[in-house]
């Protein structure tokens, strides 16, 4: 891309400078831990202080910096599905009390068919998935409980691998789609390839490239507090930079955990 068709496309713009930011930290880059010790059967955890993820004996720097902007955590299972998972329960439930949020949300979602059209889904493959999500949305739009609505659908293993299976669907089908962008960032022989072999399987871990891409599909903005490298200050990424994340996630020992900022006053 010139940069002459950056200045048309600052959205897509805004997503190179991510991308690259991500590639020269690498913090994304490591495979998903799958022993993230959580709660017999638990697959998202209730609330719980910050605390929870230190060692007793000493607090490190970070670990410091970590706990005066964020005083509690929600912990998600390490299965390698950590990343799509704490994505989606964080994103509704910072919409839960916003009801034309959480319309707009639903929303996207059922229009997201036209996304796996246009990638060459048939829909068969998502139909099921794109249901499920909206179900579990519609069923928080109706709840008395709303918190503990979304947090009893995520722990049912069904339901919430099914809306994993859909945003895994629809990173593909949005690299996909943009192809031409996103097949500079890929190792595999080629795009379509990296998507059936990396994306779409369950239990494989999230790279840069589609944390970016399902930020773009659902115009979702990220922000991953990243703990990894040598440095004694916390790493901070707004997926894309320049708007105003709905969500906080936590990447440390290659996993991601659910963030609580510290209120505003």
């Amino acid at each position: 891309m010139m940069p002459s068709d950056r200045k048309k496309h600052p959205r897509l713009s805004r997503l190179i400078t991510s991308l690259v930011t991500l590639i020269k930290t690498k913090f994304a880059m490591f495979p998903c831990c799958r022993n993230m010790k959580m709660e017999a059967g638990s697959l998202v955890s209730c609330r719980e202080d910050i605390s929870s993820l230190f060692p007793e004996d000493t607090l490190g720097a970070k670990d410091k910096e970590l706990s005066s902007q964020f005083p509690s955590v929600r912990k998600v299972r390490g299965d390698g599905n950590c990343f799509y998972r704490a994505f989606c329960f964080a994103h509704m439930e910072s919409i839960l009390y916003n009801t034309r949020a959480l319309q707009r949300f639903k929303d996207k979602v059922i229009q997201s068919c036209k996304v796996f059209a246009s990638a060459g889904f048939d829909e068969s493959s998502f139909k099921h998935h794109l249901n499920t999500v909206v179900n579990v949305v519609e069923q928080c739009q109706q709840a008395e409980e709303q918190e503990d609505t979304l947090l009893r659908l995520f722990n049912e293993e069904t339901t919430s691998d099914s809306v994993v299976q859909y945003l895994r669907l629809l990173t593909s089908a949005h690299l996909q789609n943009s192809a031409d962008f996103f097949c500079n960032f890929v190792e595999a022989p080629n795009l379509h390839a990296y998507c059936r072999q990396e994306v779409e399987v369950m239990a494989m871990e999230c790279d840069h490239v589609d944390i970016l891409a399902l930020s773009e599909a659902l115009d979702i903005c990220i922000h991953i507090v990243s703990m990894e490298g040598d440095e004694q200050q916390l790493a901070h990424h707004i997926i894309p930079e320049g708007a105003e994340p709905s969500l906080h996630l936590l990447y440390q020992t290659s996993h991601y955990n659910i963030l609580y900022p510290r209120p505003q006053h």
